[in-house]
């Protein structure tokens, strides 16, 4: 199965240099499963020429905001709804989940209770234990498409999760995000996000460690259009 990673941010280069680009770290988390990968680098305007290119799309995060006044982020919505009308299937992680549910008629905002730095804890439906995934963002998906529905959820993050049938499935925090990752991200930018939760982000990175369901997730709804993580080789993370 050959899966688009459609990249709309590029990691700092400090973090690209330690760790990989945002495609770099999908490609590693998703290794295994029959897939192959091929990058597109659409912040720079480079979008696939048919959504058939590729048997799925998988949407990176971005250190922009999805609802910004920008060409590749209209021409990437127009690349998502196409993609959807054609019944391909797609995920969304961080500014892939926000532009996924703006571009389907969601609504997506600067969230007034602020930042989510670090390790996260979730309530995802069909996942008994909670999930701890790492999370960096500020904006949220706070209105959802006609025809979503919400499956993780936190007391932060209402619309933590959100499946669209069986095209798409998207998550606000950020599986790809190893705890190295994250703490070498905090080193880099804890001057630009509040103190109080760079402190607790650095506290619970000591004590917990992310969650293998929502990648199994990922991967179930790939090769089965389902989050059933029970009858799909995605068991394996289990």
């Amino acid at each position: 199965m050959k899966i688009g990673i459609l990249r709309t941010g590029r990691a700092l280069p400090d973090i690209k240099a330690k760790h990989g680009d945002f495609n770099d770290l999908f490609t590693t988390l998703l290794a295994g499963n029959g897939m192959t990968f091929q990058a597109y680098a659409v912040l720079d305007g480079e979008l696939p020429k048919s959504v058939t290119e590729c048997d799925g799309w998988l949407i990176t995060g971005s250190a922009h905001s999805s609802y910004e006044d920008l060409l590749w982020i209209a021409d990437l919505e127009d690349f998502i709804r196409n993609a959807f009308t054609a019944d391909i299937p797609i995920v969304g992680i961080c500014f892939g989940h926000q532009i996924l549910a703006q571009a389907l008629g969601g609504k997506v905002e600067k969230y007034a209770d602020g930042w989510a730095i670090g390790p996260h804890e979730y309530q995802f439906d069909g996942v008994a234990e909670p999930v701890t995934i790492n999370a960096w963002h500020q904006d949220q998906v706070t209105q959802l498409p006609i025809g979503a529905k919400t499956v993780g959820r936190s007391e932060f993050c209402e619309n933590a999760a959100i499946v669209y049938g069986k095209t798409a499935y998207s998550v606000q925090a950020h599986p790809e995000f190893t705890n190295a990752f994250i703490g070498d991200l905090i080193d880099i930018r804890r001057d630009s996000v509040p103190a109080n939760l760079v402190d607790e982000a650095e506290s619970a990175l000591k004590s917990t460690t992310p969650s293998p369901a929502v990648v199994a997730q990922m991967v179930a709804f790939f090769q089965s259009r389902n989050l059933d993580i029970s009858v799909s080789n995605a068991a394996q993370w289990i």
